[in-house]
């Protein structure tokens, strides 16, 4: 790494090319990790049929709340004030924050555990499974976060490419099985073959040890980020839930169904803070007045291209559908235009959302995503009661569109404020 001094007297052109570079990296590794997630998601819906995906998908959606809460508390305040730092602080901060990450997967690991063993039935070893995978899947997210904080995103993508090398041969395996728990321990089994080697790749041995001081110190931003993941992963836990016992297991296997045919984007939305929250703190250091812009072309880029790819899926015949998703195609069909719609605003308001994480407003993006959150919940579900499940697809477009709206209101107000007391939210040692 170098430091930021000698990085602010390298030529524009130079500051440019390392930008997009860095950038080409970022979706390179989303493409890469967006691949694994398709692959995933088609191989157990043409393995398991509607029902039991619906089973894997309740799953997956927990494993997106936790997800969202190590992201919270460990790793987004290692993106926001240890990105384009010196080494020393960098590896310091990333041995606490991945072992923040290890602690956490270990412990609700254990919860999900005994929750499933409790359980029993079709739903509980879905479960179970997921609690002994969780420490390895949310290690090897953060070296994911780690490497992007470092501007390393060639290792981010190197450590994606090594997670799906090994998904493939543990997927065939799981493929004999069939069973739904068999999937969830390949998955997460060939992610903790990424996390082990995403510690050979930085040299650092995460420090669960010290995860208790490193929420302490930044439990200024930590807390409000993790009530701010949690509101987002909760929101969709709570309506796969309602969505389920409104139109039954089989609706919530048609949802995931229409996200995987918009997986490309949805793994992009995802993963997003890994890329653009580092560069956007980048902007904001060198050129604060250039951070409006860079947003909006990052939200209204992936927007457009959200729309483009739903316009192509429309095109798509139903013999390919079927090839691809099985017995899920029809019922996920139907929802494509309202997830397109979805997708494109949860894109727009997402270059709005790295603008807040940049400036440190964590108080502002919290309020931006509690709303978001609320409204998302209440559009899937009320949509759910009245339409079954394509009202719910078409109340969450609605939802997600709308919100977009308050984000870039938030961000309005956030960077006046920033340009107002000119305090720096980045940390440089």
């Amino acid at each position: 790494m170098t430091t930021e001094e000698e990085k602010t007297t390298a030529p524009a052109g130079s500051a440019r090319r390392a930008v997009v570079g860095r950038l080409s990296w970022g979706l390179a590794d989303q493409a890469a990790s967006s691949m694994s997630n398709f692959a995933v998601g088609i191989y157990v819906a043409r393995s398991l049929g509607p029902t039991a995906f619906g089973v894997f998908s309740l799953a997956w959606v927990t494993y997106g709340v936790v997800l969202g809460a190590s992201r919270g508390l460990a790793t987004d305040p290692l993106v926001v004030r240890f990105s384009a730092v010196p080494e020393a602080s960098w590896r310091a901060a990333v041995a606490r924050s991945s072992g923040a990450a290890l602690g956490l997967g270990t412990a609700v690991g254990a919860v999900c555990l005994l929750v499933g063993l409790a359980l029993g039935g079709s739903v509980g070893p879905a479960f179970a499974c997921l609690g002994v995978v969780l420490p390895g899947l949310l290690l090897q997210d953060a070296w994911r976060f780690a490497f992007f904080a470092a501007g390393a995103g060639k290792k981010a993508f190197t450590n994606d490419l090594v997670w799906g090398v090994a998904l493939v041969p543990a997927m065939v395996v799981a493929a004999h099985v069939g069973s739904v728990a068999a999937f969830m321990l390949a998955w997460g089994g060939s992610a903790a073959v990424a996390a082990g080697y995403g510690s050979l790749q930085s040299g650092i041995r995460p420090r669960p040890g010290q995860a208790r001081g490193w929420l302490r110190e930044q439990r200024d931003l930590g807390y409000r980020y993790l009530v701010e993941n949690s509101s987002l992963s909760g929101a969709g836990q709570l309506r796969a839930y309602g969505l389920g016992a409104i139109a039954g297991v089989g609706a919530v296997g048609a949802v995931r169904g229409a996200e995987l045919l918009q997986g490309p984007f949805l793994a992009l939305l995802m993963g997003l803070s890994l890329v653009t929250v580092a560069e956007a703190a980048r902007v904001l250091r060198r050129a604060p007045d250039r951070l409006g812009r860079f947003c909006l072309l990052l939200g209204g880029g992936q927007a457009a291209a959200a729309l483009l790819w739903g316009a192509a899926l429309l095109l798509v015949p139903d013999r390919l559908g079927e090839f691809v998703l099985g017995g899920v195609w029809h019922s996920a069909s139907e929802l494509i235009v309202p997830a397109t719609l979805s997708v494109a605003g949860a894109g727009l308001g997402t270059g709005a959302a790295a603008g807040l994480r940049a400036l440190g407003a964590a108080r502002r993006s919290l309020r931006a995503q509690l709303f978001a959150s609320a409204c998302y919940a209440g559009g899937g579900l009320g949509g759910a009661a009245v339409a079954g499940t394509v009202g719910s697809a078409w109340g969450v477009a609605a939802a997600t569109v709308g919100s977009s709206a308050v984000w870039w209101l938030h961000l309005r107000a956030g960077r006046r404020e920033h340009h107002e007391t000119s305090i720096p939210e980045v940390r440089t040692s």
